[in-house]
């Protein structure tokens, strides 16, 4: 869930303002921080063909040319989709949720901004998380209207992302979900949302530098 702070994902928000980031790594991917895909990625429309045009990200050869070799995935944020191909074509789609690209503003305090938005770009799978554990972010709570607690066992919930999660880096994720009835629709923090068979066909199917591709 990540939100931008620029990005975030159980599902990501680029956070604005004068808002501190947060300094450690573990605690950033449990908390699903999301930071733009120039910065974790290679933005698709950096990626140009000889005429000067961005490919079509979904294609084969243009994705091909960004070095996928092997098993790779594709994410389509507008349809909601994902993709395992390899060499041979498509292995499998299935439906995902992407971020909702909604903002939320703090009112009061210092002010801060969130943008639940799904970055662009090329990214590795770091690492498979079985069983992840969400610690919960300030802008969980601001959304639910509730105080910001000062507790760290306040913010631990089990359970909400799912079975498994792919971390993508600084704190996007593949991962699974409690609301499967929204799966194919705009609805998270900026993390990749996936139903639970469909979750744990693609998990058995990747893994550790596995290329994702989102466009």
């Amino acid at each position: 869930m990540a939100a931008l702070a620029a990005p975030a994902g159980a599902t990501g928000a680029r956070s604005r303002g004068r808002a501190r980031g947060v300094t450690l790594a573990g605690l950033a991917l449990a908390l699903c921080l999301g930071s733009a895909s120039w910065v974790l990625g290679v933005p698709m429309e950096d990626v140009a063909s000889e005429g000067g045009t961005a490919p079509d990200p979904a294609s084969p050869k243009a994705l091909r040319s960004l070095g996928a070799r092997g098993a790779y995935v594709v994410i389509d944020r507008t349809n909601n989709r994902l993709w395992l191909r390899n060499a041979d074509g498509v292995v499998f789609e299935a439906p995902v949720s992407t971020g909702s690209n909604t903002v939320l503003v703090e009112s009061g305090g210092e002010g801060r901004t969130w943008t639940f938005e799904t970055p662009r770009g090329r990214f590795p799978v770091l690492r498979e998380r079985a069983r992840p554990v969400w610690v919960k972010p300030d802008w969980a709570f601001l959304e639910e209207g509730r105080p910001v607690p000062t507790s760290f066992a306040e913010r631990v919930e089990k359970g909400a992302l799912g079975e498994w999660a792919l971390d993508l880096g600084d704190g996007y994720m593949i991962h699974g979900t409690l609301y499967e009835r929204l799966i194919g629709r705009p609805v998270t923090h900026g993390c990749v949302r996936v139903g639970r068979d469909d979750l744990r066909r693609l998990v058995a199917a990747v893994g550790p530098g596995t290329p994702v591709y989102i466009f």
